[in-house]
């Protein structure tokens, strides 16, 4: 297991959200401790810091229901994404039992011309698109 639990806060995971495109800062330019927000979340991270997933279960905006991969960002940790990814659903599996695992992916916002190809690698599947444009990939048991 490539995965261990890091407590919402660490200054570890928050710098590595910084650099992910999904990272929020607040106008006048303060960033936010916390990179959860309500609900329960399991945060994991690699030993060496350079990979980073986020698992947040909570009442989504457009009715998505399970456990939503709410960031993973792998910063050249040498295990391929998709295992890092099967690994985290494995954990979000022990902790949550049965519950779909999805995830929101910005085609706008990345390089790939395959939105959320390491998700695909490791078995997820495209369910959907947000009114908003985001692609919606779950997970495959």
């Amino acid at each position: 297991m490539n995965w261990f639990a890091i407590r919402d806060g660490d200054p570890r995971g928050r710098a590595m959200l910084d650099r992910h495109y999904s990272g929020r800062h607040y106008k006048d330019g303060r960033r936010p401790l916390k990179i959860v927000g309500p609900g329960e979340y399991l945060m994991l991270m690699t030993p060496d810091s350079r990979a980073l997933f986020v698992w947040r279960k909570f009442h989504s905006r457009d009715q998505q229901q399970g456990v939503n991969c709410a960031v993973f960002r792998n910063e050249g940790y040498p295990v391929l994404s998709s295992v890092l990814i099967r690994e985290a659903c494995e954990l979000a599996w022990q902790r949550w039992p049965g519950e779909r695992l999805y995830t929101y992916v910005n085609p706008r916002r990345i390089k790939s011309t395959n939105p959320g190809c390491c998700f695909k690698a490791a078995g997820w599947k495209r369910c959907g698109m947000t009114k908003g444009g985001l692609v919606i990939l779950e997970a495959q048991a």
